[in-house]
C-alpha cells in the first residue's frame, strides 16, 4: 500500500535563485576568459566585455540577495511581507548596468584616440563562444523570470543579453580591424562604444518597470479585469466599484469595493465578502490577500 506524500510547491524565489546561481558561475568563467583573451589579444572591446561580465557577477549577487529577502514571510515589522526587496534589487542592477556602460564608453573613447595595434585573430573564437553561451543563458533566465513574474530575474536575464550584444559588436569590430588592416585598428573600440549604448538602452528598459513596482504602480489592466470578472460572478454581488491592486514581489494585494443588497444583515454581507475573497484567491494563487469593503446597494446613485 502506497501512502501519498504531500508535495510542497516550490516558491517562485527559489526558481529565480537557481537561475541566478547558474548565471554567477557562467559569468565568473567567462569574465576570466574574456579578460585574459582581451589582454593577450590586444582587444579593448574584449576587455570591456570582461568588465561588463564582472558587473554581471556583482549584479547577480544583488538579485540573489533580493530574491532571498523577498521570499521571507510577513512579520510584525513587515505585515505585507518583504516583496519590495525584489524590485529594489532590479533597480540596483539596472543602475549598475548603466554605470558599467558609462565606464566602457569613456575608456572606448580613450582607446580610439590612442594609437595601438590591431587585435589578435584568436579573439574571434573566444567571442563566438561567449555570444552562444550568453544568448543561451539569456533565454533560460528570461524564461524563468517570465514564469515567476520577477522583474529582478528578468533584469538579470537582460544582463546576459547585453553581454551577448557587446560580444557580437566586439566580433564585428575586431573582424573589421583585421580585414581592414592598417588604419582600422580602433574598429573594435568603436564596437565597444556602440555596445555601451545598447547596454544603456536595455538597462533603462528594465529600470522603468522596476521603479514602477517599487512605487506601487498598478499592474496590467488584464490582471484587474480578471479579478473583477471573478468577483462579479459571486452570488450576491450586485456591482463593483474601486479595485486597487499592487504587486509585492511575487504576489498581489487587492483592495476591492463590493456592492450588495442594502437589506442584508452584517453577517450575510460578510459571507459574500468571504466568498469573493475565496473565489479570487482560488483563481489566482499569486493573490496573497484580498481586502473587501462592502457597500449597500441603496448608495449606488448617491
Amino acid at each position: 500500500m502506497t501512502q501519498a506524500q504531500d508535495t510542497k510547491p516550490i516558491h517562485p524565489a527559489h526558481k529565480g535563485l537557481r537561475s541566478t546561481f547558474i548565471g554567477i558561475v557562467a559569468n565568473t568563467l567567462l569574465a576570466a576568459i574574456k579578460g585574459i583573451a582581451g589582454i593577450l589579444g590586444n582587444s579593448y572591446a574584449l576587455i570591456a566585455d570582461a568588465i561588463e561580465s564582472s558587473t554581471d557577477i556583482a549584479s547577480s549577487f544583488i538579485v540573489w540577495g533580493g530574491l532571498k529577502i523577498s521570499a521571507l514571510p510577513p512579520d510584525d515589522d513587515h505585515p505585507y511581507g518583504h516583496g519590495k526587496a525584489e524590485p529594489l534589487a532590479a533597480v540596483v542592477v539596472s543602475m549598475t548596468l548603466i554605470a558599467a556602460a558609462i565606464i566602457i564608453a569613456i575608456q572606448s573613447v580613450r582607446e580610439i584616440v590612442t594609437p595601438h595595434h590591431a587585435p589578435e585573430p584568436f579573439t574571434l573564437i573566444v567571442l563566438i563562444l561567449v555570444v552562444v553561451t550568453k544568448e543561451t543563458l539569456f533565454r533560460f533566465v528570461s524564461e524563468v523570470g517570465q514564469e515567476v513574474k520577477s522583474i529582478a530575474v528578468k533584469s538579470d536575464a537582460w544582463h546576459h543579453r547585453s553581454d551577448a550584444i557587446t560580444s557580437a559588436a566586439a566580433f564585428i569590430g575586431i573582424s573589421v580591424a583585421l580585414i581592414g588592416g592598417r588604419g582600422y585598428e580602433s574598429a573594435d573600440d568603436w564596437a565597444a562604444l556602440f555596445a555601451s549604448s545598447i547596454i544603456v538602452f536595455n538597462a533603462s528598459r528594465m529600470l522603468r518597470p522596476a521603479i514602477g513596482e517599487v512605487m506601487d504602480a498598478a499592474p496590467s489592466s488584464e490582471v484587474e479585469d480578471i479579478i473583477r470578472q471573478i468577483a462579479k460572478g459571486v452570488h450576491g454581488v450586485i456591482a463593483l466599484e474601486k479595485c486597487f491592486i499592487r504587486k509585492m514581489g511575487f504576489v498581489y494585494y487587492v483592495d476591492l469595493h463590493v456592492t450588495v443588497d442594502g437589506g442584508l444583515s452584517v453577517r450575510e454581507g460578510h459571507e459574500i465578502a468571504r466568498q469573493v475573497k475565496r473565489a479570487i484567491r482560488a483563481s489566482n494563487p499569486t493573490v496573497a490577500e484580498v481586502l473587501i469593503h462592502i457597500e449597500p446597494s441603496d448608495l449606488l446613485n448617491e
